[in-house]
């Protein structure tokens, strides 16, 4: 039996700055572009179909109000949220395409609810150029849900956003799992503090995509699951410069197909989002036809004859998180989540996954393996940074 993937438009671009003053981020036409390279056909998926977003209008938003467009923002991730529960509840393979990174809202709300009914905790993969760790914890004012969505889905800010329906964190720090970031992100030291475990791109090429997404299982093994974000930036802009802040040191499309394929070969990981890609920086379609070459192969070990349907570890004891001193203030009382239905998902006992190989042998890949991007395709620094400012 193989694993039936669906895919899912999350066509938003709530959570990003205007790229002028008179135009709108353009990653919400991303799924479509992806669509147009025959995604769905490659993947033999099912149509999910698409959940439309309200309209993007920062209005008179300034420094200080907190994050822009978040009523907005907050009501999509219900929906969203709502429609990968019924993916899920279908015992398939959702693969949400955004949208920005605040699409992980939703995804993350989802993962509560089903954590809840399954008694288990949900983790989170989140494969990123950046940490998107900003909160008023550590900045001055916050803006752009894309840039502060792993900080929001840890319980961080404002609660109409990082407790939704009285959940709060959506994931522990100690179940999520950050690769990819830059050596350099400015948020590196409060992931540290916070216990968030991390793999910049240095350390992820120097063991290998294999052997990292490997390490990434091994950091969730109390985890009754674990869902995948992974934002195209976290390529080098060398070969991916069509995103909203392109940042040099990333790694190469190779690397991350091998990456993918080894955080989905399990039946443990629930699904996949895919976030930022701007078709807007990519005219004639080459950026599109990358990424669709790699998630087609990413996601081959999903389909394979014989993949295992998603299924749920039940969890150890819930121990207190660690937390920073300072990193959040304390969040405010919330009323007790709603009750939800258990999911059509089977919980197994622990034991050796039998569909998981015991060696994913030696990553080919190593540094050099960027393709550069052709002339003209130089990345724009004024689109460096994703504050709405």
């Amino acid at each position: 039996m193989m694993r039936r993937i669906a895919v899912l438009d999350a066509p938003t671009n709530l959570g990003l700055r205007p790229p002028t003053a008179s135009s709108v981020p353009g990653c919400g036409k991303a799924p479509g572009a992806l669509r147009d390279h025959g995604l769905l056909a490659r993947l033999r998926a099912r149509d999910a179909g698409c959940l439309t977003p309200p309209r993007y209008d920062p209005g008179d938003w300034r420094p200080g109000d907190g994050v822009c467009h978040a009523p907005e923002i907050s009501a999509y991730s219900v929906a969203l949220a709502d429609r990968i529960g019924a993916i899920i509840d279908r015992g398939e393979f959702p693969l949400v395409l955004g949208g920005d990174c605040s699409v992980l809202l939703g995804s993350a709300l989802a993962m509560h609810r089903l954590g809840e009914a399954v008694g288990g905790r949900i983790g989170l993969v989140f494969v990123d150029g950046h940490s998107d760790f900003r909160h008023p914890g550590n900045a001055s004012y916050v803006g752009a849900a894309a840039g502060e969505d792993l900080a929001l889905v840890t319980g961080r800010g404002q609660p109409d956003l990082a407790a939704i329906e009285g959940r709060r964190p959506y994931f522990r720090d100690i179940d999520v799992v950050v690769l990819g970031i830059r050596a350099q992100d400015e948020y590196r030291l409060d992931l540290q503090a916070a216990g968030i475990t991390t793999r910049p791109v240095p350390a992820l090429r120097a063991e290998g995509a294999a052997r990292t997404a490997q390490w990434a299982h091994e950091q969730l093994v109390d985890c009754a699951g674990y869902w995948v974000h992974i934002d195209v930036d976290v390529l080098d802009p060398a070969v991916m410069p069509a995103v909203d802040a392109p940042d040099p040191g990333g790694i190469a499309f190779a690397e991350l197909e091998i990456l993918l394929a080894g955080l989905v070969d399990t039946p443990h990981c629930l699904g996949v989002e895919l976030t930022v890609f701007d078709p807007d920086y990519d005219p004639d379609g080459a950026y599109a036809a990358e990424i669709v070459n790699t998630v087609v192969a990413g996601l081959a070990p999903v389909v394979a004859p014989g993949a295992v349907p998603p299924r749920l570890l039940p969890a150890g004891p819930v121990a207190p998180a660690p937390r920073a001193a300072d990193s959040r203030p304390e969040p405010e009382p919330l009323p007790a989540p709603a009750a939800v239905p258990a999911p059509a998902v089977a919980v197994e006992p622990i034991g050796p996954d039998p569909t998981a190989g015991d060696d994913l042998g030696d990553d080919p890949l190593g540094p050099g393996l960027l393709r550069r991007a052709p002339a003209g395709d130089e990345p724009d620094p004024a689109r460096s940074g994703i504050d709405i400012a």
